[in-house]
């Protein structure tokens, strides 16, 4: 188990649960204000403490977590799991779901849905899920 700890960067504590896949994205998503502690819009410096609500907007939906602990070094995605809890409503859950489900069709049509994606047709899926 990582050691605990009682304060940290929110940045780094995004990444560290696997929420962002790196921790310069997780940066600049708050420089975009995308991420709110308690409802307040935070920078990357901001300390996030535990039982925050943590708010970010993510793959077109807003994702809800509270924080059950603090850890400052990236864990594998089970340990994760000990550090945060997601809040967000199933209908927001769906959305995703649905969106995910009209990017394999309306991207590309030629995409079958076997195998892994080309680097194109990730791009391309990307591009659907960033459109709001």
């Amino acid at each position: 188990m990582a050691k605990t700890i009682k304060k940290n960067r929110i940045d780094k504590w995004l990444w560290a649960v696997r929420i962002y896949k790196t921790r310069t994205l997780a940066g600049d998503m708050c420089k975009a204000s995308k991420v709110k502690i308690n409802g307040k819009a935070v920078k990357a410096s901001s300390e996030v403490k535990e039982n925050d609500e943590i708010h970010l907007r993510k793959n077109s939906i807003e994702r809800i977590y509270r924080v059950k602990g603090i850890i400052q070094k990236r864990v594998s995605a089970t340990l994760a799991k000990e550090y945060v809890e997601e809040l967000t409503t199933e209908e927001e859950l769906n959305k995703l779901l649905v969106k995910r489900a009209e990017s394999a069709f309306y991207v590309n049509k030629s995409y079958t849905g076997k195998g892994r994606p080309t680097k194109k047709e990730r791009r391309n899926i990307d591009k659907w899920f960033e459109e709001e």
